[in-house]
């Protein structure tokens, strides 16, 4: 198949800022288990009241593994008394996952749009499907989703330029189509905010006063305020990211959690003010001559002022490219758009005020 042709927008991306320490600590990721599952690309991570960890594969199925064990006797290594489940099938490319008031998954697929899977029965019903229209544009590209107290769930749409296939060119291209948008209690739908950088992760503060988007190629999370005195108000909860954001989660601790796919592209920062046919020869070499996402883990989290809460990186053998992050009770989750695992980790606790 040929490749989509890209018409890239001349920007100017500010210069890629140096990792922020947290109080002068170890920006290390703590030591890194392995979930392996029956497939490839477990792109985000969602869990349940009762700690089931859910991940979308490649191939469509949903899968979802057991509360994460581990045996205190065997160097904290998980326990192999259970293995993953398949729940459902969508038939397409499943991304974000999360899961609503009543345990329920809603699942963001590239190919179908918007779903609902029901965990205990499999049924899985359509919320919004790709192409429906909203706005002055129909879904493209469902990517990340967040699911409000009142049943409303906000999802990106990352582009209205290239399929799933194609993100790259989106980030090459730098135009800007991507969407917020947002399916009421009531079943309408409308825009929130468009003219998004390859809109992605989607998170809602914890008193929803806010919902946040990842940029993910301006390397930003852009804000929108609900309520109070700022509602419709649109600003940066962080700006300038040292890394491509992917898909966004609120964690128990009440942090926006970032996957931090990779890495900025030094290239890329250099060619984006320049000629746009620089871009354009980019997109045209062979893939495996392509700008590739760096062989790393890494995740940050921030609070409601944007300051960094934590920042950790870390090279592990068989994960890399982390597009999913969950915090869930002190245990981080990471999905990825390669591989055949999902990763945990537990954050350290908290030193005493005064230590």
């Amino acid at each position: 198949m040929a490749r989509p042709r890209i018409d890239p927008v001349v920007w100017h991306p500010a210069p890629a800022p140096a990792r922020a320490r947290r109080r002068g600590g170890d920006l290390a990721m703590p030591p890194v288990r392995l979930r392996a599952v029956p497939g490839h690309g477990p792109e985000d991570v969602a869990v349940d009241a009762a700690g089931q960890v859910y991940t979308g594969l490649a191939d469509g199925r949903l899968i979802r593994l057991p509360p994460d064990g581990t045996d205190p006797d065997h160097g904290g290594r998980p326990r192999q008394d259970a293995g993953p489940e398949v729940i459902a099938e969508t038939g397409g490319r499943p991304l974000g996952i999360e899961t609503d008031q009543e345990g329920r998954l809603v699942v963001c697929d590239a190919t179908h749009g918007l779903l609902r899977v029901d965990p205990p029965t499999g049924r899985m019903e359509t919320l919004v499907a790709a192409g429906t229209p909203i706005g002055d544009a129909p879904l493209r590209l469902c990517n990340n989703a967040a699911v409000a107290e009142d049943g409303s769930i906000y999802f990106s749409d990352s582009t209205q330029r290239f399929a799933l296939p194609y993100w790259k060119a989106d980030l090459l291209e730098h135009s800007g189509t991507g969407r917020l948008l947002r399916l009421g209690p009531d079943g309408r739908h409308d825009v929130v905010l468009d003219g998004l950088h390859f809109a992605n992760g989607v998170a809602l503060a914890a008193d929803e006063s806010y919902v946040v988007v990842a940029e993910t190629g301006a390397y930003r999370l852009t804000r929108i305020w609900l309520t109070g005195p700022d509602a419709g108000k649109v600003d940066r909860l962080v700006d300038n990211l040292p890394a491509f954001p992917d898909n966004l989660a609120r964690g128990s601790d009440g942090l926006i959690w970032i996957a931090m796919g990779s890495p900025r592209n030094t290239l890329l920062d250099l060619l984006s003010p320049r000629s746009p046919a620089l871009r354009r020869a980019v997109w045209a070499l062979p893939e495996p001559l392509q700008p590739k996402p760096a062989n790393t883990a890494w995740v940050q989290a921030v609070d409601a002022g944007g300051r960094v809460v934590h920042d950790l990186q870390a090279t592990v053998a068989g994960f890399s490219m982390v597009t999913g992050v969950r915090e869930h009770d002190g245990t981080v989750w990471l999905g990825s758009l390669h591989g055949g695992a999902v990763a945990a980790f537990d954050l350290p606790a908290e030193p005493p005020p005064n230590a």
